[in-house]
């Protein structure tokens, strides 16, 4: 199979030719131009000790994932990629390749819940110690490293208040400390931005996100660029086991095939929402990078390609109307998770941040998070204004 192109390649390929190339040449025995689906969970050896194409078990490698990996690392410009079973599983496997107890990382004061909860409640009785910091604000970022800081662990755009962080600015800080950076960059996908070329260590993915983009798969990736730490990702991998079956790798990397162009949709309709929201009398506030007046705006535009496909905003009357906005949506499906190419819509601080009530965390009772999907732009609009009127 096709290896992905060099760390930030000037000659590889464009980005639609990579997400459709990638890892995925014609299946050398058939021709088939789809990668097959190696549904076994074991390889025959032709000697002992010798596994032939270097497979002898599946939770250690497998073809299908394999071409998902390299087609993951192609996209974020990346020499090694790892898929994972979940975006959780990926960042559970690069917490315990990374860091050791007594270790300190640095998270932002919006990060998504599940990664407050899996450090909070599962790392610190671990040994390890964090510190939350708004990521816009570098001088606090500086003020919180500390000599035991290993990881600053970043969200751009955040999840759910669409914060900015400037990646390169973060690499510089954690790079003076000894410290790796690391983004999750689900939110804008390999498509809108990319992590490692601006200076960033590791990129995490959900790829159940963006990458799959069909609710229909639950999957996570880590690309580095570091030998040392790809040897260390995949060992853990290995041993953990928190890995993707074949049938997932396959669904996910058919999703990766047309992320080009459904972020561009994504994108397109996110913009005639925001612009709707703006100008609504119910709505009180708009969370957008693509807003002048987001703070993060400037940052976004010279780091990212377009502002995303994800949009949060505040209404008029607090958390009661908040939730009967939120029921009453027909084309916005009430449900968590994003990134499908159906529209999503959320209550965060019942929902999928439940897990940060009372913490520094916590998001506003008002808010609510649109995932903006590709159908028709009009039906969109008309089915949001139903629900704010």
């Amino acid at each position: 199979m096709t290896p992905a192109p060099g760390p930030h390649d000037p000659q590889s390929p464009g980005f639609a030719t990579r997400a459709i190339h990638a890892g995925q040449d014609p299946d050398p025995l058939t021709g088939a131009v789809a990668v097959p689906i190696y549904q076994t969970s074991t390889f025959a050896q032709d000697e002992v000790g010798q596994p032939r194409a270097g497979y002898d078990y599946s939770r250690a490698g497998n073809p299908t994932r394999t071409a998902l990996e390299q087609a993951l690392a192609a996209l974020e410009g990346g020499r090694s990629g790892f898929a994972f079973a979940s975006g959780m599983a990926a960042a559970d496997t690069y917490i315990r390749a990374a860091l050791r107890p007594g270790d300190h990382l640095i998270l932002p004061d919006d990060a998504y819940g599940g990664t407050f909860r899996l450090v909070d409640k599962i790392c610190v009785p671990w040994g390890l110690t964090y510190s939350t910091v708004s990521l816009g604000d570098l001088a606090a970022v500086r003020a919180a490293i500390r000599p035991t800081t290993k990881v600053i662990w970043c969200e751009t755009p955040t999840n759910p208040l669409l914060g900015i962080a400037d990646i390169a600015a973060l690499a510089e800080i954690a790079h003076a400390s000894g410290a790796k950076l690391l983004v999750d960059n689900t939110f804008a996908s390999p498509y809108l931005q990319q992590p490692l070329a601006l200076g960033a260590d590791v990129v995490l993915h959900s790829t159940t996100k963006y990458v799959g983009g069909h609710s229909d798969v639950i999957g996570g990736a880590l690309i580095v660029d570091d030998p040392e730490l790809a040897e260390a990702l995949a060992f853990h991998s290995k041993s953990m086991g928190a890995v993707p079956g074949p049938v997932d790798a396959w669904l996910t990397l058919r999703g990766v095939k047309t992320l080009a162009v459904r972020m561009d949709r994504h994108c397109d309709n996110a913009e005639r929402v925001v612009e709707l929201l703006v100008g609504h009398p119910r709505v009180a506030r708009v969370y957008y990078p693509g807003l002048p007046a987001h703070p993060g705006h400037a940052i976004a535009a010279r780091q990212m390609r377009r502002s995303g496909g994800m949009v949060s905003f505040s209404v008029v009357g607090g958390q009661e109307e908040a939730l009967k906005v939120c029921r009453r949506t027909q084309l916005f499906t009430l449900g968590e998770s994003l990134g499908g190419v159906e529209s999503l819509i959320e209550h965060p601080g019942l929902m999928t941040h439940a897990s940060v009530a009372g913490s520094a965390l916590q998001v506003p009772d008002d808010l609510i998070r649109l995932s903006v999907g590709i159908e028709d732009a009009d039906d969109l609009l008309a089915d949001l204004r139903d629900a704010l009127d």
